[in-house]
């Protein structure tokens, strides 16, 4: 019944149903292991042929019911919580890509995940081709090789918020038989659902919108079930794992496999295991979710508007307004508003964008988006400081750029902080 409840529903009563007397709020299992009270159900759990719990490093309850819930939201069959977002994008990938492979990516990706695109995956031997999101169909297929693996790109770019073209990078992806992972941390499964329109695996940062409070950092990886893993290409999908006595994971667990594997192999090896006061914290963070994304959306269309005839600002990037490129993309994939983040151009450049996100009062200067609270941040001076010009221009961020994450405060509020820190910016 609860697969068929609307979105709103899975929020709130999602995948927990306690029993009489039983606590009405999920408990916290802070433990980092399980007992038991034979030999044989121990074995089983090592075979994994028991998806008890066994020790946190692989899972745990309290984790559990957050990756249930997450994947119920997403339309996926089952999640694996991770320690942070970038742990949930690099274990995505590892769990399909080795030594000698490669991965096509969307160029328009938040700095971190470019960063470990760039200069990260190939020391482990892994090559990265970016693609503009706008290429044409031919065009990206270009960048493809007979060892490329995977094709990756985020819903909403940060800090470029172009929309993701699903129509288009579901086509290429189809014809290359790769899995399409999909990046949908500033959507959130409440504004768009990838797996609806293509995509074979979603990661989020959980600590941004799924947490919506600034308390916690992780990640997750939720695994649509659908992509047909062919042995040619992905025999580590298909050929026997010996570290679990020549198990071959699709043969023993179908569409399951992949988060299996992941969860299997990759966490128990690199151990990249969420907290789980913090996957508490994630599934009280999706209760409310639905409506703050609301309120994020409402007020950044405001402010946006409000920019856009400001003398201090040469130029506004949202998803939500008409004048957007992405408008139609964000009409078409984007359920109920455009997401709490926009750019904007302010006159002056690098000294008054500075100048700027230190004259904030309400808004503050903390390196951080999705939160309940409004933040600004200056990223060719902070987050993306580490690329090259060349990298900055490629990832959206240009000298001049500010990048607002609107939360869920009164927006005349947030309008007049704005306009303060604007005046601020320009004097000389």
């Amino acid at each position: 019944m609860q697969n068929q409840w609307k979105i709103e529903t899975q929020a709130v009563q999602g995948n927990y149903h306690p029993g009489a007397a039983e606590p009405r709020t999920a408990p916290i299992h802070q433990s980092t292991t399980f007992k038991y009270d034979s030999a044989e159900h121990m074995a089983k759990l090592f075979d994994l042929d028991c998806a008890d719990p066994m020790y946190t490093r692989l899972g745990n309850p309290t984790s559990g019911v957050f990756e249930e819930k997450i994947a119920m939201m997403e339309g996926g069959i089952a999640a694996l919580a991770t320690s942070s977002g970038q742990a949930a994008t690099t274990l995505s990938i590892l769990n399909i890509c080795q030594t000698g492979q490669h991965v096509v990516s969307a160029g328009t990706l938040y700095g971190g995940t470019f960063s470990l695109f760039s200069n990260t995956f190939p020391k482990f031997g892994i090559e990265v081709t970016f693609v503009d999101p706008e290429a044409s169909i031919d065009e990206i297929k270009k960048a493809f090789r007979p060892e490329t693996r995977c094709l990756f790109a985020e819903t909403i770019g940060n800090p470029g918020l172009n929309i993701l073209d699903f129509d288009k990078f579901r086509a290429v992806s189809k014809e290359m038989n790769v899995p399409l992972i999909v990046d949908n941390t500033l959507a959130s499964p409440y504004l768009c659902r990838p797996i609806e329109h293509g995509a074979d695996i979603v990661v989020h940062s959980a600590t941004k919108y799924i947490d919506g409070h600034g308390t916690s950092v992780g990640g997750v990886i939720i695994d649509s079930g659908n992509f047909d893993w062919p042995a040619n290409k992905y025999p580590e999908m298909c050929t026997p794992d010996d570290s679990y006595h020549g198990l071959i994971y699709t043969e023993k667990f179908g569409k399951l496999a992949y988060i299996v594997k992941a969860r299997a192999q990759f966490m128990r090896d690199l151990g990249a295991t969420p907290a789980p006061q913090n996957t508490f914290l994630f599934n009280h963070g999706l209760t409310t979710l639905h409506l703050r994304m609301e309120r994020h959306s409402d007020n950044a269309l405001a402010l946006a508007e409000h920019l856009e005839n400001h003398p201090a600002v040469s130029w506004v990037n949202y998803p939500g307004l008409k004048s957007h490129q992405s408008h139609a993309l964000a009409q078409k994939y984007l359920h109920y508003g455009a997401s709490g983040v926009l750019t904007f151009g302010i006159k002056g450049g690098r000294e008054a964008g500075i100048k700027f996100m230190e004259a904030c009062q309400l808004i503050a200067m903390v390196v951080h988006v999705g939160d309940a609270r409004s933040c600004v941040l200056h990223p060719a001076s902070t987050t993306h400081r580490q690329l090259t010009e060349e990298q900055q221009k490629a990832s959206g961020v240009t000298a001049d750029l500010i990048r607002l994450s609107v939360g869920i405060e009164n927006v005349a509020d947030l309008i007049a902080d704005v306009d303060q820190a604007l005046a601020a910016s320009q004097l000389a």
